[in-house]
């Protein structure tokens, strides 16, 4: 009897398993390629499944450009069903490409033209300012360079360290907006800035793990890298950094947020695409891990301090021409100034 019994539990199990459609065990998982970090991920990973109690979250931590790159390469087998942090001009990038899925959030109307896809393929989720950033017990406040142009001073060589900004989108930005400013300056003039730059610049960490490590032992003083990330530092971690914000201007990303085309679960992506740009969760985020919302429908009371009293020059910058450029723009920084900038100085007189 007991064996008959067993036999009719197997029985049922065969026949529910034999049921089950293609796909659905792939609907209960949800996955994510993000840059935005362990700890944010994970925060809202465990948020959602606890709202989601049939729902795994699997996220894949990486920087923003190798982000793009793996979509890309999975473009005729999607692995991915959501995209959470990049900057613009990467998923601009992915618009163009047809990688993306459009869609239209609920609180569309609570955020700027310029923050978004016409067609709503990408939708802004965070402002991103770029800042000087300085190890504070290293360097007193008053010796730390104000502008961008201040890093190039001999006093700072071999001070410097910089994120490799082939596999960051943040980086790739920044230096896709100083090339586009100096430009006007003759078509070699861009290049030129960054080869002074690589002349100061010891290292480029691939990782900002690393390169927090650098500044933190003081083996380099100064960086570029996002604002947010360096409050989160400040703050979370302790560590002895500060920043400033350059007084001719600096650049202000738009980091966004895309469902994959043709990704396995995006009902379950558009679900966490609100959750997490829900206000609830934008405060949560500004308050917790210092991201500046791009939603205008936030109670300015409801978010940190030093973000209501925040004053920033925005430099000027034309994204569509970054999107379409940054690409051959950085091969040629890699291939012929990175590590080599003193002499592309010298075999290239002004």
């Amino acid at each position: 009897m007991r064996r008959c019994c067993l036999l009719l539990a197997l029985l049922g199990l065969l026949l529910v398993t034999g049921c089950r459609k293609d796909g659905d065990e792939a609907t209960r998982r949800l996955t994510i390629y993000s840059p935005h970090g362990t700890e944010l991920l994970t925060e809202f990973k465990d948020r959602f499944e606890a709202q989601h109690p049939d729902v795994e979250v699997v996220f894949l931590d990486m920087g923003s450009q190798q982000v793009l790159d793996r979509i890309r390469s999975e473009r005729m087998n999607p692995q991915a069903d959501l995209w959470w942090g990049a900057p613009q001009d990467l998923f601009m990038s992915a618009a163009r490409e047809g990688l993306l899925e459009p869609y239209r959030p609920s609180w569309a109307d609570a955020i700027d033209e310029s923050e978004r896809d016409p067609q709503f393929c990408w939708t802004g989720t965070f402002l991103t300012p770029q800042v000087i950033l300085y190890n504070r017990v290293k360097l007193a406040s008053e010796e730390v360079p104000d502008d961008w142009d201040d890093l190039l001073d001999e006093r700072w060589r071999g001070r410097i360290t910089i994120r490799y900004p082939m596999a960051s989108g943040g980086m790739r930005g920044m230096f896709g907006a100083l090339i586009e400013r100096e430009r006007v300056k003759g078509d070699d003039a861009g290049l030129r800035w960054l080869a002074r730059l690589d002349a100061n610049t010891q290292s480029y960490p691939t990782s900002p793990a690393l390169m927090f490590e650098e500044l933190t032992r003081g083996d380099a003083v100064l960086s570029i890298w996002n604002l947010p990330d360096v409050v989160l530092q400040q703050k979370t971690y302790e560590r002895p950094f500060g920043y400033v914000i350059p007084k001719s201007g600096t650049l202000v990303i738009t980091d966004g947020i895309a469902l994959v085309k043709g990704g396995k679960n995006l009902d379950l992506a558009r679900s966490f695409y609100e959750f997490v740009t829900s206000p609830e969760s934008l405060i949560l985020q500004a308050e917790k891990f210092h991201r500046i919302p791009c939603r205008n429908d936030i109670p300015p009371e409801s978010l940190p301090e030093w973000m209501r009293h925040l004053e920033i020059n925005p430099m000027p910058m034309d994204w569509r021409q970054l999107s379409e450029n940054s690409d051959r723009w950085m091969r040629e920084w890699d291939s012929r100034i990175k590590n080599r900038g003193r002499k592309w100085l010298l075999d290239h007189p002004l």
